[in-house]
């Protein structure tokens, strides 16, 4: 390959460190106007809290929540006659009496009570300033280089500014409001929350304390705002907090619960004072330099993009939805995926909901729940190619967590060993079925899908301490299949389970679900059952456990095409209820996982594009979060037209005017995915190999990135000009031993700890 100018150039850039030297534009969200809707406010958070900022001018409101609020405790809702009728149950599933299964399944099989508890908003900030008159020159923008958030606009002359951050080093949102005018702030504000709250009261002479309890057996909680004026006046009368006449003004807010707090009230206040001992530079300073520290381990470039950045957010999404998707929404849309997992996940946090961290409801769509037959996983799909390792660690942490309640319903419910999870979980790792819902509620794979995070932890980090820590659940959620998984016709089938959550047509006409030996369950037990055997022997383990799991990973069914050249959803060749559904289970041996690639199994890989055009043919990829798994199959197809098409489509349909996923309603997981999506297109790896520029779109001509992660422990630098690859740097964390691939092309690539290799084709 040549070398032109532009790549030696872009060559030069890639070793550059700072990062204002990286990309010809920041990325910001930005609008002429405050925002009318909660999905047109602009979030903030520090993985425990999140906030809402409306931005509007005499009425502000900033929608607030924090991690552990779920209503309630912790409840038993076994159903004592599982075990009983399950025998049942199999029995009507073999035979093909679907319906039978499933009327007896309904019954015997969901959760007594049938639904858990709901994680809800902890409430809202209300602001009324007063003296402002008529305004001009508005603008509001979120920062996502530096995580904060600015309003400034003009009244009667005066100019005003606020801007807000939530800082992780000091755990408080902090708010300066200023203006160029002395004494022009006047302002009350109040804290209130929509029900289920027990009163407001004075925190000192210069905050206000919102308090509560969340119900029988739930945690206390609470939330305060204080007022530290320059100038001018600060009281509480009432329930109001007073602020008169001032030059500047700097509030502080931080809330909590008694899953953390013992004394909740004074713990948050103690925070507030001591963050207000230091100068707000210095807060400021500390918050921008934690969050710098992850976000700028990653760099994404497409060249000058400035012409795009000056046209407000709001009016790019409308000419997207209009058809006109500008080049410049793939690198913001990007940045942004990255802001928004490291303000909702952080470690010692909650992981992220299928809202993240940012909820405006006391009972929101699907309770806000950990939906983990796709949703939770697919939030952390970007955190190890992003370089975002530490973000990950919330929900590895849930894992453990899940472990011995996961336990007793293996046993009490199934008769089994091990661990196991169906397709939810909440606050406190419950296991139990979740609704009475036929297509999902009695699938069996949530804990086993979730382990294999682990491993992908491993995989990137190379951390074997972690490794050592993680087997033995790895392990037990092996166990539990060795003990539920039945044998029929040579292979262990999973029975009952579901394709979530699809429906099929049996021959007969009839619909149904549930039913054994589903592709998607065959997939994670390979993957699970083969991940144990891999740490297995990195550990040095070899026992009676390991030698059952390899027997059994051997008695799996294969992944297998159908008569329209598709991959197999389930063990018959079924119509579908809903051929356009929007879960597409039986690829995920494509993505997240490796079972299907170009390279490896090229049979299977196209039957996958097969099974991909049938779902949009029939109106797939209606929702955020599936047309964001469809980007990234078509990323391992190495497919990179099909794959911007599809990124262009999330941007059209399925993304809200502040840039959230629209499921509809706003789930966070599409965003989590679109974002893996986008660096999948640029590296791709496995054990075996590492792919350079594998999806890479004509639209992305020329460009870099810096920092992304591939499995092995390593960093790519990649910099391509006019569609080619110019230049890749390798740098390795740990000793690495793979090849590497770029077009047809390939070579090997050895390299000891701490070393790096320029890499041209």
């Amino acid at each position: 390959m040549r070398q032109g100018q532009g790549g030696r150039v872009c060559g030069l850039l890639l070793l550059k460190e700072k990062r204002e030297d990286m990309s010809a534009v920041m990325s910001r969200l930005w609008y002429k106007q405050p925002a009318a809707a909660w999905e047109e406010a602009l979030p903030l958070g520090n993985g425990r809290m999140g906030a809402m900022v409306f931005g509007r001018i005499a009425d502000e409101q900033i929608q607030v929540n924090e991690d552990s609020m779920w209503y309630g405790g912790k409840v038993d809702r076994t159903n004592p006659d599982t075990l009983r009728y399950l025998p049942q149950i199999r029995e009507f599933i073999l035979s093909g009496e679907i319906q039978k299964a499933e009327r007896l399944m309904k019954m015997a099989m969901s959760g007594c009570p049938d639904s858990a508890h709901p994680y809800q908003t902890l409430g809202n900030i209300h602001f009324a300033f007063e003296n402002i008159g008529s305004v001009t020159a508005y603008e509001r923008s979120l920062d996502v280089d530096r995580a904060v958030y600015t309003n400034t606009f003009t009244a009667d002359g005066i100019r005003y500014r606020r801007e807000l951050f939530l800082s992780v080093p000091d755990d408080v949102m902090v708010m300066r409001i200023c203006a160029d005018k002395k004494s022009a702030i006047t302002f009350q504000a109040l804290l209130r929350r929509e029900k289920f709250f027990d009163g407001v009261k004075k925190a000192g002479e210069d905050g206000i304390c919102l308090y509560g309890n969340l119900g029988k057996g739930g945690f206390d909680f609470a939330m305060q705002l204080t007022a530290y004026p320059k100038g001018g006046s600060v009281q509480v009368i009432g329930e109001h907090l007073l602020v008169e006449d001032a030059d500047e003004v700097l509030l502080y807010f931080c809330a909590g619960t008694t899953y953390r707090m013992q004394d909740v009230e004074k713990e948050i206040d103690t925070c507030i004072r001591q963050a207000a001992k230091k100068p707000y530079e210095e807060l400021l300073g500390r918050h921008v330099a934690d969050y710098r520290a992850l976000y700028d381990r990653v760099a994404f470039s497409l060249g000058d993009l400035s012409a795009f950045d000056a046209v407000p957010t709001d009016k790019r999404m409308q000419l997207a939805a209009e058809g006109s998707v500008d080049e410049g929404l793939s690198k913001l849309y990007f940045d942004y995926g990255r802001y928004l997992l490291i303000s909702c996940s952080r470690e010692g946090t909650l992981p992220a909901t299928l809202q993240g961290i940012w909820n405006k409801d006391m009972l929101p769509p699907w309770d806000c729940k950990y939906t983990i037959n796709i949703n939770i996983q697919m939030n952390y799909w970007p955190a190890e190619v992003c370089n975002l390792s530490e973000c990950h660690r919330p929900l590895l942490e849930l894992i453990r967590k899940m472990v011995e309640n996961g336990r007793d319903t293996a046993r009490r419910m199934y008769g089994c060993r091990g661990f196991m999870a169906h397709h939810n979980t909440d606050i406190w790792g419950d296991c139990v079925t979740q609704d009475h819902w036929l297509p999902g509620s009695f699938w069996v794979m949530g804990a086993a899908w979730l382990c294999t995070h682990q491993w992908t932890h491993y995989m990137y980090t190379q951390d074997k301490e972690f490794l050592a820590e993680s087997f033995p659940i790895m392990r037990e959620a092996a166990l539990f299949f060795l003990d539920f998984c039945i044998e029929d016709g040579g292979y262990l089938k999973t029975c009952p389970s579901v394709s979530p959550e699809n429906t099929f047509i049996l021959p007969n006409g009839e619909k149904g679900s549930n039913t054994a030996g589903v592709t998607m369950d065959n997939q994670i037990l390979r993957d699970l059952f083969g991940q144990c055997i891999q740490a297995a022997e990195i550990l040095g383990v070899s026992d009676e456990l390991n030698e059952q799991i390899k027997a059994a990973s051997e008695k799996l069914m294969p992944t297998r095409i159908g008569r329209k050249g598709n991959i197999l959803e389930w063990q018959e060749d079924y119509e579908e209820a809903e051929p356009g559904h929007r879960h597409i289970s039986h690829l995920y041996g494509l993505h997240p996982s490796e079972q299907i690639t170009m390279d490896g199994t090229p049979e299977l890989a196209k039957a996958a594009r097969v099974t991909l055009e049938r779902r949009l043919s029939h109106g797939g990829g209606h929702t955020g979060w599936s047309r964001a798994w469809i980007i990234n199959h078509y990323a391992k197809l190495w497919d990179g037209e099909a794959a911007y098409h599809n990124l262009e489509q999330i941007l059209a349909k399925s993304t809200l005017p502040n840039l959230f996923d629209n499921h509809p309603p706003f789930q966070i997981d599409g965003n989590f995915g679109a974002t893996a999506a986008i660096a999948e297109m640029l590296v791709q790896s496995t054990s075996q190999r590492i792919v350079l520029l594998p999806a890479l779109p004509a639209v992305w001509k020329s460009g870099f990135v810096k920092g992304l992660c591939v499995k092995g422990g390593a960093e790519v630098d990649i910099c391509w000009q006019d569609g080619v690859l110019t230049r890749a740097v390798i740098r390795a964390k740990h000793g690495i031993c793979t090849k590497v691939r770029y077009r047809d092309e390939t070579m090997e690539l050895i390299l000891k700890a701490g070393e790096e290799r320029i890499v041209q084709f």
